[in-house]
């Protein structure tokens, strides 16, 4: 994983790391090897932070 990468993870917000896991196109590098990992690992971090009230605000927002 390259810096840029492990700095753009660390600032998202959940509703921006959420809205990615939804909606980012096949091959998507922050998915991929270390770094999708990395993002896993941040996203379900991030996810026990707010409240299943607030997921599911967020989740009916982004739609499908």
């Amino acid at each position: 994983m390259i810096k840029e990468e492990k700095e753009k993870i660390d600032n998202m917000s959940f509703y921006e790391m959420f809205e990615r896991w939804r909606f980012a196109p096949a091959g998507d590098r922050l998915f991929a090897g270390d770094t999708g990992e990395y993002f896993s690992k941040v996203f379900k971090e991030k996810r026990n932070e707010v409240s299943a009230e607030e997921y599911v605000g967020i989740s009916k927002k982004l739609g499908w």
